[in-house]
This record gives structure tokens, sequence and C-alpha cells, in this order.
């Protein structure tokens, strides 16, 4: 019976320690995650440097370090995230990804960066927005030209319009390049 007594406090021990080890996981995500978007470097290095796992961590409103450093448009942390093994297709809030997020800030070093490390190119939001839709309709010329070159889809429709990046593109007349662009590259038959 001793022996018996001896397991049953061992496993509560172990399984009150759980909670707090879970616990401070995700503080220090969330703490990660809002020191990138912050801008707080010094903070984020030594949440990393303490917990390398943490380059893919999300806060509570979804948002990862990835997303938080290409809309602050800090090109020093989202390259340090990608060379740490950040996921480059992880979603945040919404299900923005990083290759979203960055066409949508309009940063085509970081659309090169997500594109050189694998990141889908036609992986969508929770509206079907892909980054090719928001380039065009951002007007993004140059991000159009290398979501195109890797292979991007321009016929796939996004669910809150139901349109797709070349309608989209035939529907801006300020901006003719765009379809002009998205028409040179059709599939061959």
């Amino acid at each position: 019976m001793n022996a018996l007594k001896c397991v049953v406090v061992a496993v509560a021990a172990v399984a009150a320690a759980l909670p707090a080890n879970a616990q401070l996981a995700v503080n220090s995500g969330e703490q990660f995650v809002t020191a990138i978007a912050e801008g707080d470097g010094g903070q984020a290095l030594k949440l990393l440097q303490d917990r390398p796992n943490l380059v893919n961590a999300r806060d509570p409103k979804g948002r990862t370090a990835l997303v938080a450093a290409i809309k602050n448009r800090d090109r020093q942390w989202i390259g340090h995230l990608l060379q740490k093994g950040a996921d480059p297709d992880l979603p945040g809030e919404n299900g923005e990804t990083p290759l979203l997020a960055a066409a949508r800030v309009g940063l085509a070093d970081a659309v090169g960066w997500l594109i050189s490390v694998g990141a889908k190119v036609n992986e969508g939001n929770r509206m079907g927005e892909t980054p090719l839709i928001v380039a065009v309709q951002r007007r993004q010329v140059q991000i159009v030209r290398m979501l195109l070159e890797a292979g991007a889809d321009p016929d796939k429709a996004d669910s809150a319009q139901g349109y797709s990046a070349r309608d989209y593109a035939r529907r801006d007349s300020r901006t003719p390049e765009l379809l002009r662009i998205i028409e040179a590259k059709r599939p061959k038959p």
C-alpha cells in the first residue's frame, strides 16, 4: 500500500506541473509575438534564446511572429525567423499566411524569401484571398510577377466575391499592366 501511495503522489505531482509548464509555454509564445509586434528585438531575442521553438508561436489573437514581423516591415526579423525555421505557411489571424501578409504590405523582398523557402503561393485566407489576389488588389506589379513566376494560379477565385486575380485585374482600369502580366502567363494547353 505504501508503494501505491507513492505512485499516486508522484502522478499527482506530475499532473500538477503540466498545466504550469503549458501555461509557461503559452505565456512565452504570447510574449514573443508581442515583442516582435512591438519591435522589442532585445526581449524577442532573449525569449527565442531560451525557447527556440517559439519561432512558430501564436498569441491569443492568432498572430504569429513571422506575420507580425512582416506587418512591421521588419526585414531583419523576417530573415532571422526564416533562418530559425519559422513555418512560411503558418497562418495567423483570420488565416493570413506570411505570403499574404507580405503581398498586402507590398514587401517584395519578403515575398521572394518566402517563395525561396517553399511558401505555398496559392494558399488562401478564410475569405479565400490568395497572395496573388491581394497583390492585384493592391496593384503590386512586381509581386504579381513574382507570384506568377512561382506558379500562382490567376484563376483561383476567392470566397468573398467569387473573383479570381484575373477577374480583379480585368475590373481595374487604373492598372492595365496587371491584366497584361496575367494574360502573358496563360497556362499552356
